[in-house]
């Protein structure tokens, strides 16, 4: 297993200063779906950037004297800056959640290796934090599968300080983000591993957490592809893994993405059989019954009614 933890590199110590940097001026930004950044970014007069939140936000060209000479030679350091022609352009976006600063990959995410940050990550984060919020035991193991930028691993960081936080992905770039927030945020008790799945982690967990992809993508990016079941195949392997590394006690928190074919959910179908032999504590919910709207117009989901958000809480029970 692979650690992530430390920060090695120059780049990466820069890349947490610029962060501070931009935290000291006051910076914030709300990350919205990748629709509504071109639409935004296509209105006349947003070309180019002005200020701040046009250049780590929106990722928008810029000219040199728009940007002070500190946060400049800050991204010159951290290796992010992209030349183009006689303007410059952010390969990183800051996107804020609380008082938290999260890097991440800049728009558009067509890379292989992106990391995304946008509304299924503030609602993935405010399920875990309403959860940890409401059900107040001690916890002394948590995994977070496939972090991305780690806020779903940071936030449970923050509020179990007492915890160990295992953050894991199969993405390098994505630990790599998540050790620039997680020392950035000041947490000490977060950990990252490339891993797939739970695979090469020893021992149970208290809390896994997974914030999976769930779409079809015809260039199979780590950060949006799904897998089969019209992209509901990642999210039921993390289900099984789950299953085996759960603690007595411990709680499966799965926030993901389903397609709705004739009123029918292809995910809860598959798991049902398994909630219903295993007899533990669950609530499977759709939390937001339409997004991504725009994908109902590819060949994939031609058929799809929708695209629904599931939050799915399973609990183990304890030992008696």
């Amino acid at each position: 297993m692979q650690d992530f933890t430390s920060l090695a590199s120059p780049s990466a110590i820069a890349l947490v200063n610029l962060g501070a940097a931009l935290r000291e001026r006051g910076y914030r930004f709300t990350t919205p779906t990748p629709a509504t950044h071109q639409r935004v970014n296509q209105r006349l007069g947003n070309q180019e950037a002005r200020n701040l939140r046009d250049i780590f936000g929106w990722s928008r060209a810029f000219r040199r004297e728009t940007l002070d000479a500190r946060l400049f030679e800050l991204m010159r350091q951290a290796d992010v800056l992209e030349a183009q022609g006689m303007r410059w352009i952010s390969r990183v976006r800051w996107s804020s959640l609380g008082d938290v600063l999260f890097v991440h990959s800049r728009f558009p995410t067509n890379r292989a290796d992106a990391v995304f940050f946008g509304p299924d990550t503030y609602r993935f984060a405010r399920l875990v934090r309403d959860y940890l919020q409401h059900d107040t035991r001690p916890l002394a193991r948590i995994v977070d599968i496939g972090c991305g930028a780690g806020p779903g691993a940071l936030t449970a960081a923050l509020l179990r300080p007492q915890a160990e936080v295992l953050a894991l992905d199969i993405n390098d770039q994505a630990l790599a983000f998540t050790a620039v927030n997680t020392q950035l945020a000041g947490v000490g008790n977060l950990l990252m591993a490339h891993s797939d799945l739970l695979r090469d982690v020893a021992g149970n967990f208290d809390l896994i957490i997974a914030n999976p992809p769930y779409m079809l993508d015809p260039d199979r990016r780590t950060y949006r592809h799904g897998g089969g079941m019209h992209g509901a195949g990642l999210s039921l392997k993390i289900f099984d893994a789950a299953l085996e590394r759960l603690a007595p006690g411990g709680t499966l928190l799965l926030y993901t993405g389903v397609a709705i074919f004739e009123g029918q959910d292809s995910l809860f179908d598959a798991i049902q059989p398994s909630l219903h032999d295993l007899g533990w504590d669950w609530s499977y919910e759709e939390i937001d019954p339409d997004v991504f709207g725009e994908e109902l117009e590819k060949p994939d989901y031609a058929q799809a009614e929708r695209i629904a958000c599931i939050a799915l809480r399973l609990t183990r029970p304890p030992v008696v």
